[in-house]
């Protein structure tokens, strides 16, 4: 494994406070792979053989059923998946599929149940993951039933600006089809609800995003800490 992507990994919070040899034992057999853009990672349903972490690149994570499919959340590095289906050593409950070309770390799910049993600092620190995701989850499902197209999208726009440094410009990282999937509405929703937001500032040129009037956009979009505070 290269050492830049070991220490990326090692830094995580996740696994700062293990032990070197525990570390060691983790990584034991672990495979770091490149793969391209729109690569099929895993599938719903099967079962979960390893821990995922994405080092380089964006992946998505989305589920299916009754021939209907949906995005349920982009991940970007340094970041984990399936978490829990390794620890119950369970199946997947999301399939994932990579964005761009990505670096993924794939650990053996029963090296990390059995450093889990011996070290206590990572297993702490693994009911602290589980914590977080959880409070993420609430906060995306809070989003869903509490706000209208028009507020999802403008808080969006809002949280990726914040994350581009506050400019008033963004860029896309999604298609707008995954966009609209990603904030629980259709392609033709998401479109009207971007010209809803013309009058807020919002302009759209493809994939680029100027926001004018940021005031006005935090008007319509009336953010709350308790759904908008992203902890991961």
């Amino acid at each position: 494994m290269h050492d830049d992507n070991l220490l990326a990994v090692r830094d995580m919070p996740l696994f700062a406070s293990m032990s070197d040899e525990h570390f060691d034992n983790l990584i034991q057999d672990a495979q770091l792979q490149r793969f391209p853009a729109h690569d099929h990672l895993i599938t719903e349903g099967e079962p979960a053989n390893f821990l995922h972490i994405l080092v380089q690149g964006t992946v998505e994570l989305f589920g299916s059923s009754n021939d209907r499919e949906t995005t349920m959340f982009v991940l970007r590095p340094v970041s984990t998946y399936n978490v829990s289906a390794v620890l119950e050593d369970a199946v997947y409950l999301a399939s994932a599929r990579t964005l761009s070309e990505a670096d993924i770390l794939m650990i053996p799910a029963e090296n990390l149940r059995n450093v889990m049993a011996v070290d206590a600092a990572f297993a702490h620190a693994m009911v602290t993951e589980l914590a977080v995701r959880y409070r993420m989850v609430i906060r995306a499902f809070k989003e869903q039933r509490l706000r209208s197209g028009v507020e999802k999208l403008a808080n969006y726009l809002l949280r990726a600006n914040e994350q581009a440094g506050k400019g008033g410009r963004i860029i896309l990282t999604e298609d707008k089809r995954k966009l609209a999937a990603l904030l629980g509405m259709t392609p033709e929703y998401l479109s009207r609800a971007f010209t809803a937001l013309r009058e807020y500032g919002v302009e759209v040129k493809g994939s680029k995003i100027n926001l004018k009037n940021l005031d006005a956009l935090t008007h319509i979009a009336k953010p709350n800490p308790l759904i908008d505070r992203h902890e991961i």
